[in-house]
């Protein structure tokens, strides 16, 4: 038996991360009433444990199955694997598929970098004939990545640098100073043609509104119940919320989108967690931003007429091109960093600096055997000590003592972030025989990388190897060959792509605006529109169209068209 709610909304929106949450922003400072629906519990970053000590929790803190991220991570009841919520994995497949079940979704630990995609990122089929491009272009989005930027809160630089676009005047916030490991990397790259830049992260220098500007003390990954550090649950859903138009239900599990007689979205059903009841949720419009995994299984159960191939798939796009990003790391160890002061350098916790990609002119002319580009993320300086890190020393005692506090800050990580070409052999499909405690049908993953992305790690290997050796630095342990060292699909938790945008409804999911061809008021607003996947971390891009899209439907709305 289902239950209907008896309030209908203008629209309701699955999912409360950066893309749900964006819409219900826009959509009830509009003035639209929204209910909002979370399958995970309520969460509220007052619960974030900030200034807490490793040494104080088990383990010192580390990853267990149940907190991949560490102790204090501001994950709930999420993870790679969620208990009684499985998916499955094609023959020969292997991918890890990252739920956070909780208000705020993935937003409350994220790595906040915010990287503008740019002009070669959205029309990559015309830059080298590969993958497609996009129905839009970067002049297009540009207005709307401001906006953001301007909300959020973003630090970072105007540098004029090919494909990494500028913010407009006044947008971005003052970037926190480079540390001396950063400072030591710059000099190496200067020195090889290799820029190492100011990064970009939505976390606050100076105040803005009610958020506190970071006082550089907490890892960002805990949660941060000053605002410094961007999450939905400190911004955008309690902005809402106070319009007086948001409605938010916690432990509701959506599993299908209904449909009138005359084929438009009606609303959708959930599952009530706490009791097992089925529920109704009716609103004028659909929005589904439950994560790109998701979103595609709610579309794929979701069977019309008991059309197999589910709802918004004329194309045989939905579930297809699925893409994460290339990640694959060195460590390294440099003897001109040993032995120097220990002083506070905690910073952001996070990038002050990084290496953008800066071989686009030679990749254009040929030069390079990969077509897409990487990034790389640094990491170093005087971290808690935790568990680990110091493996390779031989000894006891006092003298391993005096060995560990001379490596202490003298190692820096290297983290490749590279860009994936959507390729036939990754997709995601219905299990036909697995289902969720809730009698939900599952995913099941299919996923391969290509040749393009092991060249692409090969090259990173080679040229981090120069960086290193440049400054007089030892690689750490053996580096694997590109095969070994990539990322397992869905790792780098940036999976984007299966219900992709397009100029054609033959050939995509959803138009530039993020609405489904096959259904004119259900929207996409997560990851699951991307039509590629630039090596740039795909939040940021996830609210801007996701802004741009409720103002399209907030003015759909206004004239009457849903």
């Amino acid at each position: 038996m289902v239950d209907q709610t008896t309030e209908p909304y203008d629209a309701v929106v699955v999912g409360s991360g950066a893309g749900g949450a964006m819409a219900a922003y826009v959509l009830t400072k509009a003035g639209a009433s929204v209910l909002m629906l979370e399958a995970g519990r309520d969460y509220s970053p007052d619960e974030a444990p900030m200034l807490n000590l490793s040494r104080d929790a088990p383990l010192r803190g580390t990853g267990t199955p149940d907190k991949p991220f560490g102790f204090y991570d501001a994950i709930v009841d999420g993870g790679w694997e969620v208990p009684d919520e499985p998916y499955s994995k094609a023959e020969g497949s292997d991918f890890m598929w990252f739920r956070s079940r909780m208000l705020g979704g993935r937003t409350n630990h994220w790595g906040r970098n915010s990287f503008r995609m740019g002009p070669y990122d959205f029309k990559p089929y015309t830059r080298d004939g590969l993958g497609v491009d996009w129905p839009i272009s970067y002049e297009d989005i540009s207005p709307w990545y401001d906006r953001t930027e301007r909300i959020v809160g973003v630090y970072g630089a105007n540098l004029g640098l090919e494909n990494h676009p500028d913010s407009g005047p006044g947008v971005l916030q003052p970037p926190p100073a480079m540390r001396v490991w950063e400072l030591f990397l710059k000099a190496g790259g200067d020195a090889l043609g290799v820029p190492v830049v100011p990064a970009r992260r939505a976390i606050l220098t100076r105040k803005i509104d009610e958020r506190e500007a970071c006082y550089w003390a907490s890892p960002c990954g805990r949660g941060c119940a000053i605002g410094a550090a961007f999450q939905t649950t400190t911004s955008l859903i309690p902005w809402a919320k106070a319009t007086g138009k948001l409605t938010v239900q916690t432990g509701a599990m959506v599993y299908e989108v209904m449909l009138d007689a005359s084929g438009k979205a009606s609303g959708v059903r959930y599952i009530d967690k706490a009791t097992g009841a089925h529920r109704e949720a009716r609103g004028r419009v659909v929005i589904l931003a439950a994560s790109t995994g998701e979103t595609a299984r709610i579309l794929l159960n979701s069977q019309p007429n008991g059309r197999s191939e589910g709802l918004a798939n004329s194309s045989g796009q939905l579930g297809r091109n699925l893409m994460d990003t290339v990640g694959s790391n060195i460590s390294a160890y440099f003897p001109a960093l040993e032995g120097r002061p220990v002083y506070n350098e905690d910073g952001a916790m996070g990038l002050h600096a990084y290496i953008p990609f800066w071989l686009y002119r030679e990749q254009a002319a040929g030069r390079l055997d990969f077509p897409r580009g990487y990034h790389v993320e640094i990491g170093g300086g005087f971290r808690e000590p935790g568990l680990g890190g110091y493996g390779d020393l031989d000894g006891y005692g006092s003298d391993l003592r005096r060995a560990v506090r001379g490596r202490y800050g003298a190692q820096i990580g290297l983290t490749q972030r590279g860009e994936m070409i959507p390729n036939e052999k990754s997709f995601c499909t219905i299990d036909p025989d697995l289902k969720d405690r809730h009698g939900i049908p599952v995913l099941k993953f299919s996923f391969g990388w290509s040749e393009h992305e092991l060249k692409q790690v090969a090259h990173f290997q080679s040229a981090m190897r120069d960086l290193v050796d440049r400054l007089g630095g030892t690689i750490l342990g053996d580096v694997p060959s590109p095969d070994k060292a990539i990322s397992v699909g869905g790792e780098i938790i940036h999976e984007v792509g299966t219900a992709r945008m397009g100029a054609k409804a033959s050939a995509s999911v959803v138009d530039g605006f993020n609405r489904t061809w096959d259904v004119d008021n259900l929207y996409l607003t997560d990851g699951s529109v991307f039509a590629s996947k630039a090596h740039k971390n795909p939040t940021l891009t996830i609210m801007a169209l996701a802004m741009r899209s409720a103002d399209h439907i907030a003015d759909r709305l206004r004239m009457g068209e849903l």
